[in-house]
């Protein structure tokens, strides 16, 4: 291993049984086929589970609602940059040439899901309660607050939101295509809701393409029902940010 992934399991305070997990979810798609986007998926889920028992014990008070919107500002992108920048991730990513020249190993959204993978990491490694430590640890150092909750919810939050109000199930997010290079790909999104209505979005990555989707499916529902089923013609809404 590394010097540069010993000192980042020290900083973890986690040393892996398996270290070629490690290398795997600091491996962008564009360096190789065996890249980090499985364990961002389940890193993802991990995280969000431990962040809710963290609030559901912090923030005693709250109502659902309340809680969703706190969650959401702790695991949106923006806030997994500023984590895994503090974490000292961007020297460890294993990035394709042409990723490398573009200024990835600094990009919000690659150090964002790179984060994730490497919680998925733990989670294989040594089980929920370690991961759920590690993710305990990372946001040690953010005050969490009832005000979380007022703060601008993004579209999927929102999105969310809107079902829910009205019993409906949550939507369903899917990748449709991935585009363009590996160091300057796109994903094209495709959210689905109860009715069968399906939006698209766009965005530099799945997290960004599944935002888009999300606002323009609130479009179509904010502006009134106009067709019940899914409209494949539609042109997928890019999102405004990585």
């Amino acid at each position: 291993m590394s010097p540069d992934l010993l000192a980042l399991q020290q900083r973890l305070q986690h040393p892996f049984a398996n270290p070629r997990l490690l290398e795997r979810a600091l491996t962008h798609r564009s360096f190789t086929a065996d890249h980090n986007e499985r364990l961002e998926f389940l890193g993802d889920s991990v995280l969000n589970l431990a962040v809710s028992g963290l609030l559901f014990e912090k923030l005693s008070q709250l109502p659902e609602g309340d809680l969703s919107r706190v969650r959401a500002n702790l695991v949106k992108q923006e806030t997994l940059f500023q984590i895994a920048s503090h974490l000292g991730l961007s020297p460890c990513l294993r990035l394709g040439d042409g990723e490398k020249r573009s200024g990835g190993h600094k990009r919000p959204s690659i150090l964002a899901d790179a984060l994730e993978a490497v919680i998925g990491a733990v989670y294989l490694d040594a089980g929920f309660e370690v991961a759920a430590s590690l993710v305990h640890r990372l946001y040690s150092g953010i005050e969490l607050n009832a005000q979380m909750s007022a703060m601008g919810k993004d579209p999927k939050t929102e999105l969310q939101e809107w079902l829910q109000a009205r019993k409906m199930k949550l939507p369903v997010y899917r990748v449709v295509a991935t585009l363009g290079e590996a160091h300057r790909q796109t994903f094209d999104v495709e959210c689905t809701v109860e009715t069968g209505r399906s939006e698209r979005g766009i965005g530099a990555s799945r997290r960004a393409g599944e935002q888009a989707a999300a606002a323009a499916m609130l479009q179509h529902l904010m502006a009134g029902p106009t067709s019940a089923g899914s409209d494949s013609s539609a042109v997928p809404r890019t999102a405004t940010q990585p």
